[in-house]
């Protein structure tokens, strides 16, 4: 069985009012160093059947169809048998 790692981030330029109320939050505690600050997606799914090269293009696939919005997010795929 294999463990793949999906990470899904917005693109550049797209707005991040999560991020955005985060960051108020913490520069409200006393964390004035924050300069920026984005909130983005971490999946991971335990896969068997197939091997590394196989489970990076599926998964890949499934990123595209349902786990990221490709229109405005970016997503890094890493896979470890």
């Amino acid at each position: 069985m294999a463990s793949a790692k999906v990470y899904v981030t917005l693109k550049e330029g797209i707005a991040d009012p999560q991020g955005l109320t985060i960051m108020r939050a913490l520069k409200s505690l006393g964390y004035e160093e924050v300069e920026d600050l984005r909130v983005g997606k971490y999946i991971e799914l335990k896969i068997s059947g197939y091997d590394a090269r196989r489970i990076a293009e599926r998964v890949r696939e499934m990123s595209e169809r349902l786990l990221a919005n490709p229109i405005i997010e970016d997503y890094r795929v890493e896979v470890e048998e």
